[in-house]
């Protein structure tokens, strides 16, 4: 399915660079451009005993808000000057449901955009992945510093462990995939049974991706002691990959929090854009 529409989302105090990342992006497949534009509300002061509301935090809550329309004008002004097909809405969420937020706001695009500009903002970085991740059914992609994001990539790697997410990150792409020149499917330790790689491990991906006429190629690669995300981000530089497509949180996001994960490593240390599904 082709993307029709991306979002993209931006705070008070973010510049425009991921809004003309997402621009660039709707223009190369002529795609619409939707802009959410986020404070997430400061918390109440006095804790637990929040119902007694001070007068800073109402000063504090004005102020925010004051950002919020300042910030979504000037998008609207710089969308305005585009010759991309663009809307701008805005929201004003407490912390505890600004990921849900999100997540319904992205569930009318088919593709969530997120620039190196958010990627550097921690406590939003993380809302939109999860909301995006978690709430949409909807795919992400990551444009990480330094790196130059194609929704049209001629060479692409698929990290591939045959679970659900990964087969939802495939689907999800299968318009890139089918218009990329080399298409490369790649696992890290297969395990050759029935309920893992199966008895010839990517054979099956191999062979639902080539009917859809991908040119797709299979590469096993032992971990070496290395982890997984070493190994795909190194075998990506290795193949000249200008895009990595996979699977996020196979595991709860309280595991991955706690003692990592492949999901938890690209986010932090991607080297190339990648799109993530869940």
């Amino acid at each position: 399915m082709p993307f029709k529409t991306l979002l993209t989302v931006t705070g008070a105090h973010q510049g425009d660079g991921d809004l003309k990342h997402a621009a660039g992006l709707c223009e190369e497949i002529h795609a619409h451009l939707s802009v959410f534009v986020l404070v997430i509300a400061a918390p109440p002061s006095g804790g637990e005993y929040a119902a007694v509301v001070s007068p800073a935090w109402l000063a504090e809550r004005e102020a925010e808000m004051e950002m919020l329309e300042k910030r979504t004008s000037a998008v609207s002004r710089l969308l305005s000057e585009s010759a991309v097909s663009a809307d701008v809405s805005s929201d004003y969420p407490d912390a505890a449901w600004a990921d849900e937020v999100i997540g319904r706001r992205a569930r009318y695009a088919d593709l969530t955009v997120v620039g190196p500009d958010l990627l550097a903002s921690h406590m939003l970085k993380e809302k939109v992945i999860e909301g995006g991740l978690f709430s949409s059914g909807k795919p992400i992609l990551l444009v990480p510093k330094s790196t130059r994001a194609t929704l049209k990539p001629k060479r692409v790697l698929v990290a591939w462990d045959a679970n659900l997410e990964a087969s939802r990150a495939v689907r999800e792409s299968l318009g890139i995939l089918a218009g990329a020149d080399e298409v490369r499917v790649v696992m890290v330790d297969p395990i050759e049974d029935e309920r893992h790689h199966g008895a010839e491990p990517g054979a099956d991906v191999a062979a639902y991706l080539a009917r859809h006429g991908v040119k797709v190629t299979v590469d096993r690669l032992p971990s070496s002691n290395r982890s997984i995300a070493d190994v795909l981000r190194q075998h990506a530089i290795d193949t000249g990959a200008e895009l990595m497509v996979m699977g996020a949180y196979g595991h709860s996001r309280l595991r991955e929090r706690i003692f990592g994960g492949v999901t938890k490593s690209m986010i932090e240390g991607a080297s190339l854009p990648v799109l993530m599904a869940r």
